[in-house]
């Protein structure tokens, strides 16, 4: 079977980490994409190829991404909920998307995989599936950019760029510094005041890894994939923590008008 190879952004992030481990222990041979201010301890520790750039920046990207690309694995994003962001994010998610997707098509890049959100759906009133309407434009920054940047895809598509959009719910797994990792910290040291109300469905980024793989190789142009997994309360998560570490982690649930600490939202 030849070397695949791969272009990759937010290779330094949760799941980008995880998918370059997975590439480089499967054979393929990885460029790295990193912001000369990335701390690059975790991924100097498998074999890429690392080059300096930004999403943000278009010429950067033309200098780092290599013409005829098997794979563009596009996970960079910016998740930060708060609206001081919103600019930030819209050029990050937005326009950077938008970089990409003309710079894969300049380069000939042979697959693009969009790693994107379940949040660009929105708030939907019932179970969906990927036929859903993108609820998310029109609504908060994060999700409403997550949608916007699916269509920037989509335009893509339109050129002849054969891409694939994946929706992941809530990722948690090996990796993860900042987003559902600190939501187990606190509840395995007991330092969760309030348990927050509500449930959410959760995917493991091993499993969220291998769809990239198999978007790549066996996914259709121009679809979505929805990438969830079973769904829990978050008490029910403190009380599998509790079970792991061996003492209750409980604490009072919050009521439904907030609680002091929001959990980590889905990708």
């Amino acid at each position: 079977m030849p070397i695949k190879s791969a272009f990759i952004t937010g290779s330094t992030g949760f799941i980008g980490l995880n998918l370059v481990e997975h590439l480089t222990q499967s054979g393929w041979d990885v460029v790295a994409l990193h912001r000369p201010s990335s701390r690059l301890s975790h991924l100097q520790k498998f074999p890429v190829r690392l080059v300096e750039g930004s999403v943000e920046d278009r010429a950067s990207l033309e200098r780092a991404m290599l013409a005829d690309v098997d794979v563009v694995f596009h996970v960079a994003g910016d998740l930060s909920q708060w609206s001081d962001h919103k600019n930030r994010q819209w050029r990050t998610n937005v326009e950077g998307t938008r970089n990409m997707v003309e710079t894969s098509l300049a380069k000939r890049s042979r697959k693009f995989v969009h790693t994107s959100s379940v949040s660009a759906y929105g708030f939907q009133p019932e179970p969906f599936d990927e036929t859903a309407p993108k609820l998310g434009k029109g609504s908060f920054n994060y999700q409403h950019s997550k949608a916007m940047a699916e269509d920037e895809v989509l335009k893509g598509v339109g050129q002849g760029l054969d891409a694939v959009i994946l929706n992941p719910t809530n990722v948690i797994g090996r990796h993860d510094w900042g987003t559902w990792s600190r939501f187990i910290r606190l509840a395995a040291n007991g330092q969760l005041f309030r348990i927050p109300p509500g449930s959410a469905c959760y995917c493991d980024v091993s499993a969220v890894v291998r769809a990239h793989v198999a978007a790549a190789e066996q996914g259709q142009t121009g679809h979505n994939y929805l990438l969830g997994g079973d769904v829990a309360s978050y008490a029910d998560v403190v009380q599998i923590v509790g079970d792991i570490v061996g003492r209750p982690c409980a604490s009072r649930a919050a009521s439904r008008n907030g609680h002091p600490w929001s959990p980590a939202r889905s990708r």
